[in-house]
């Protein structure tokens, strides 16, 4: 065989002329294997852009799809949100058809909201590392909003208009008792799921980014946080406010009137006193009196020595000057209990305190009163005539400046127990009075005052060993310059990296009496050690610090002091004696060594006449 014949036996390549019988075929083979190779390609191509496209198209739909959920997420928690305040207005005015309308309104919305969020393309985007996080974040978001409408706002509304103030409070001052005991189990239950709820909203990770969702967030856990406390209060009123106001038998209490003019640990010195009787949810005052009608040569009573040791010197428990040094409300409660008991022979079922400027709130709701002479006093003097101008105005007469406080406090009590237009007001004014420390409460009763311990209304020193910084103000000059003081406080840690840790408690106070011609009374020192002007406030500053705590130094305007070291319920205790110049500000600076130990930080806030600026940085050792 030749090597032709072979190639072509082998199929070496063949050119046009000796690779068929017929002209040009062989060509018309390989125009097909071309277009063969180009239409695979083609198709290939083609089924490859259809795929994208569709890609693309799912890619489109799926964002679509995401966006159309943010948007309708968006839009129905804001109106779960609406529906819920208009469901809790309704149940405020005692309108139970409209709050249970709204109420479920509000249900249905957060519902709606909590299905958005969970759908397919929001779930594989919350899926996502660090993308997904706006994501998740929104759906924990709607799960505590349903819960919150579910859990709270439904059985709160189906307990009915029990808690409703117009139903409450009853014409001349009477509090409807059994409605009160009745809603009870269901504002406890109400009150654990809000709880718990809280607990959700604060383990609510902050998103990698996306500020509206961030802003969201914060502000569920400050609504939440805000709903716990107001609902665990009100289930804790209905538990123990029935007995306490009379429903098993008349109960008795000591109400102390503190003028906060002459700072005192639980506020201000007390003034004046009435004695409250209570019977099933009727309360009157009578007794009314003056701080010199108490015996100044009473027994006096064991507090226990380390409270002997801190105070003893100042006779305390005989003194009612000295009664209430102590911020810790138990102490003073006790000792005006006993200065009572020993002038009257009455045993009190407790103890109430409150000051002018709560008066001022209740003022504000219940309207003016008119003094015998025409004088008008409202939420806008009351305060200032009190702890200020009745003391230029009866200087030369101190039996008939108590006389006057004494007439004022009579009739705001009668205005009280009379018939209130806005029982509303009056509750929204007494609970900005209780928040900010201005109304205390003390019963003989363990079982009740295990409850008032923990509660605003106890104004217990705490015996757990969490981040502390209690800041009280004694006044020393015998004076009522305190009215004019200012308070700046601001308690700052380091990280929690070892087992202790440096911290800071810095206090600032300023005098701002104005220059004037002060009776010595107002602007004196009855004791001057100090050898101070008059005008100059002397205050004995005391700082109770986390336990465990050590003071390292502290300083007065910079310069270091001297102190004193004590303790009480288990926290130091460091005091110093400070003048504040009138026009000036004495800046005082403790620098510890604390504990790194869990807890938030908490820098109670002695109720004086002002609201004081306090700064706290201090790391939550157990996050």
């Amino acid at each position: 065989m030749n090597d032709q014949s072979r190639g072509d036996a082998d199929g070496a390549n063949p050119t046009p002329e000796n690779s068929g019988n017929s002209a040009g075929e062989p060509t018309v083979r390989r125009v097909r294997k071309r277009t063969n190779v180009r239409s695979k390609t083609y198709k290939r191509k083609r089924r490859l852009v259809a795929a994208s496209g569709a890609a693309a198209l799912v890619v489109v739909a799926f964002g679509l799809w995401l966006g159309y959920s943010a948007r309708e997420a968006r839009t129905n928690l804001y109106e779960a949100r609406h529906h819920a305040q208009l469901a809790k207005d309704a149940l405020l005015d005692g309108n139970t058809e409209d709050a249970e309308r709204s109420s479920a309104d509000a249900d249905r919305y957060a519902t709606k909201a909590s299905d958005y969020t969970h759908n397919l393309p929001w779930t594989v985007a919350s899926s996502i590392p660090w993308l997904g996080s706006p994501f998740e974040s929104s759906q924990q978001i709607s799960d505590v909003v349903q819960g919150l409408t579910s859990e709270v706002l439904q059985p709160a509304v189906a307990a009915g208009t029990s808690l409703a103030p117009n139903e409450l409070l009853a014409s001349g001052g009477k509090v409807n008792l059994r409605p009160l005991q009745d809603a009870a189990p269901v504002l406890q239950e109400t009150a654990d799921a809000a709880h718990n709820l809280n607990e959700q909203a604060q383990a609510i990770e902050e998103p990698a980014f996306m500020g509206s969702v961030k802003d969201a967030t914060m502000q569920l856990q400050e609504q939440t946080t805000e709903l716990s406390k107001l609902l665990g209060n009100t289930a804790i009123a209905a538990k123990i406010a029935p007995t306490m106001l009379g429903a098993d038998g008349p109960r008795n209490y000591f109400m102390a009137f503190q003028t906060n003019a002459e700072a005192r640990g639980t506020g201000g010195l007390l003034g004046g006193y009435g004695i409250v009787r209570a019977n099933d949810g009727v309360a009157r005052i009578d007794s009314l009196g003056r701080n010199s009608d108490l015996p100044m040569d009473s027994q006096p009573i064991d507090l226990g020595p380390e409270y002997e040791a801190q105070y003893g010197r100042s006779r305390p428990t005989t003194d009612f000057r000295n009664s209430n040094l102590s911020s810790h409300f138990p102490y003073a409660a006790q000792i005006w209990k006993s200065l009572w008991a020993q002038d009257s022979g009455e045993q009190v079922d407790g103890v109430i305190a409150t000051d002018p400027v709560a008066l001022s709130y209740v003022l504000n709701a219940i309207g003016p009163i008119t003094m015998p002479d025409g004088e008008v006093i409202n939420a806008d003097n009351v305060v200032e005539l009190t702890e200020s101008t009745a003391y230029v105005r009866f200087a030369d007469d101190n039996n008939a400046r108590k006389q006057y406080l004494q007439t004022i406090a009579a009739r705001v009590v009668d205005k009280m127990t009379g018939q209130i237009k806005s029982p509303q007001r009056l509750l929204d004014a007494l609970g900005r009075a209780v928040s900010e420390r201005r109304i205390a409460v003390w019963s003989t009763h363990p079982e009740e005052q295990k409850v008032l311990a923990g509660t605003p209304l106890g104004h217990t020193v705490p015996a757990d060993d969490a981040p502390f910084a209690g800041v009280l103000i004694n006044n020393q000059a015998g004076n009522k310059l305190d009215y004019y003081l200012t308070r700046e406080i601001d308690y700052t840690a380091e990280s929690c990296v070892d087992d202790t840790r440096r911290s800071k408690v810095t206090v600032r106070l300023t005098n701002t009496t104005p220059v004037g011609d002060f009776p010595d009374y107002v602007a004196g020192t009855v004791v001057n050690d100090l050898g101070v002007p008059k005008g100059t406030n002397v205050a004995a500053v005391s700082l109770l610090a986390t336990q465990g705590s050590h003071l390292r130094n502290v300083t007065v305007n910079g310069k270091p002091t001297l102190f004193l070291s004590g303790r009480e319920l288990g926290h130091p205790v460091f005091d110093i004696l400070v003048p504040v110049p009138q026009g000036g500000t004495t800046e005082i600076t403790y620098q510890l060594t604390e504990p790194s130990v869990p807890g938030e930080a908490r820098v109670p806030v002695q109720p004086l006449v002002d609201s004081p600026t306090v700064t706290v940085d201090v790391p939550d050792c157990g996050s």
